[in-house]
């Protein structure tokens, strides 16, 4: 399993049609909520997709903080 947390931008397996392929994680739980960084579109998928979709963590909110 993988560590994320809300605020974390990571980088998806598919890219987005907008030609982005940063995603900003902004919901957690039974189902995940991202948010493109180019477009601003919101996606909700559930979390097993995700976690299996999920290529790495491009910048860590959690890093940031501490």
């Amino acid at each position: 399993m993988k560590n994320f947390n809300l605020g974390d931008i990571v980088k998806m397996k598919k890219q987005h049609p907008c030609g982005i392929n940063a995603w900003e994680i902004i919901r957690t739980g039974a189902d995940i909520k991202i948010k493109c960084t180019g477009c601003g579109r919101i996606v909700m998928i559930p979390r097993n997709k995700f976690e299996k979709d999920l290529k790495q963590i491009l910048e860590s909110k959690q890093e940031n903080n501490e």
